[in-house]
């Protein structure tokens, strides 16, 4: 039987494809990690934090590397692992639908597939940009489908090296406490450092009149409200986009720009392929176009602003930083140069701070990592966010500060946005993520051969398995 292109398989005959393709290119390799115990109780080869889009993706990677001890950790119940369903108020990703980045290649595990097998291929032209709730049911499908090993409402509070023994003690809260070889922080945007809120906000307003667009937000109770937004990047017209979808009466996003950001530089980076070959450049290059990097805002999407602005209730206030913030008569009081505006709830959009000594879980490790400011000195005037990035290793690997003990961070990868500074557009970001992965697998599998080489080489030294079994010469016949 043919298929015509609006046919839609389903997707129990795209996963028996899958199958299939894996068993064709023979994925799964044989384990060949030695297995390890401690005080008689089993460790993990490698412990993955976080279960979203490369948290997953990780996983699957490594049984390719033939490593398949391996648990991946989120905090979040089952489903809900990243941002998609939870602090992520956009309708669209805003990266382009052909990305495919955790596929490895694979064309039956491509999104695209997915959606094919449900919708047909005649439709897929009409696809703008990828909605963000059928990214996260593709993630979903893609835990299930290759049967990834997931430990929910699992929260990582402390990374206790080991050092003597090669080996992190993983303090899972309300948990019994977990043991891994190799531990890579999977933990997206705020994964290496925290959001910025300003103090002005912290230390002027009750908690209960404002929040952080990373946090969750009552919208139900701001139906008719007024509300203002603090950020001049895409993440604030989402949220005002969304404020305005659930029913508020105003959204008011206020920026300190004169101008509406205009050039997004990952567009730049993807077409000539920064996004590959920026780890190749040396330090004083990656500072320059790091810092022009950060020195702009990702504006939002041309859809998102239009979305935005056709409401009624969108205004946009541009060279209108906050001077002064205070509650009044319940509501909140913003003071710019224009004068002072009173609004019932504020929403905050000001951006990340990257600093492996903002991680709870790194308490006992951050005094040791080495920071950009400590490997590399600007001839003109340094750039703090850019100094406080942890300075990595090729593979994403921690590296330690002059005279501190490496042992301590042996093992541990920072796969999280943070890796920004040293490896450009890579962990978290679906711009990179395929240029990435290849070198965390890599390193992490280097990792664990050389901590075992002298046992693996002992071993092929003496290997004398026969595989030739054939009776030669033989006997001359009587």
């Amino acid at each position: 039987m043919s298929m015509t292109p609006t046919d839609a398989i389903g997707l129990p005959a795209l996963e028996a494809r899958l199958r299939h393709d894996l068993d064709l290119i023979g994925h799964d390799r044989p384990a060949w990690v030695r297995p390890r115990s401690h005080d008689g109780a089993p460790v993990l080869d490698v412990a993955i934090i976080g279960g979203g889009q490369c948290g997953l993706a990780t996983a699957f990677g490594l049984r390719a590397q033939g490593i398949a001890n391996v648990l991946i950790l989120d905090e979040n119940p089952a489903g809900y692992e990243g941002p998609w369903e939870t602090y992520a108020r956009m309708v669209t990703l805003r990266t382009p639908k052909t990305l495919n980045p955790i596929d490895y290649g694979i064309p039956s595990l491509t999104y695209r597939a997915w959606w094919e097998a449900q919708h047909g291929a005649a439709g897929w032209e009409a696809v703008d940009k990828i909605a963000r709730g059928d990214w996260m049911a593709y993630l979903r499908w893609y835990r299930d489908v290759l049967a990834l090993p997931v430990r929910n409402n699992a929260r990582l509070d402390l990374i206790e090296p080991i050092p003597d023994a090669g080996l992190h003690r993983l303090h899972i809260a309300g948990g019994e406490p977990l043991l891994a070889r190799k531990v890579v922080l999977a933990t997206g945007i705020q994964g290496g450092g925290e959001w910025h809120t300003p103090a002005m906000i912290r230390d002027n307003l009750p908690k209960s009149l404002w929040a952080h667009t990373s946090e969750p937000i009552d919208f139900a109770a701001l139906r008719g409200k007024r509300v203002a937004i603090l950020g001049g990047g895409a993440s604030a017209f989402d949220n005002a986009n969304h404020a305005l979808g659930e029913g508020v009466a105003a959204a008011e996003v206020f920026m300190r720009r004169k101008a509406m950001p205009r050039i997004n530089p990952i567009r730049f980076m993807e077409r000539v392929g920064f996004a590959a070959r920026y780890p190749a450049l040396d330090d004083a290059t990656k500072y320059a176009v790091m810092a022009a990097f950060l020195a702009h805002n990702q504006p939002p999407t041309n859809d998102t602003f239009e979305r935005a602005a056709s409401w009624p209730g969108f205004a946009l206030h541009l060279g209108s930083p906050w001077l002064n913030v205070a509650a009044k008569d319940g509501g909140v009081e913003i003071t710019t140069p224009h004068g002072a505006m009173m609004f019932d709830f504020a929403i905050i959009s000001t951006g990340l701070l990257s600093d492996p000594g903002l991680r709870p879980e790194l308490r006992m490790v951050a005094d040791g990592i080495a920071r950009w400011a400590d490997r590399y000195t600007p001839p003109d005037m340094a750039n703090a966010l850019l100094d406080a990035h942890p300075y990595l290793g090729p593979a994403f690997e921690f590296l330690p500060r002059d005279g501190a003990n490496g042992a301590m961070l042996h093992g541990l990868f920072a796969f999280n946005y943070s890796a920004l500074a040293s490896l450009g557009l890579s962990a978290s970001a679906l711009s990179g993520l395929h240029n990435a992965l290849p070198k965390l697998l890599t390193g992490v599998a280097d990792q664990l051969f050389l901590d075992d080489r002298d046992a693996l080489v002992a071993d092929f030294l003496a290997y004398e398995e026969a595989e030739f079994i054939g009776d030669w010469p033989r006997e001359a016949a009587a």
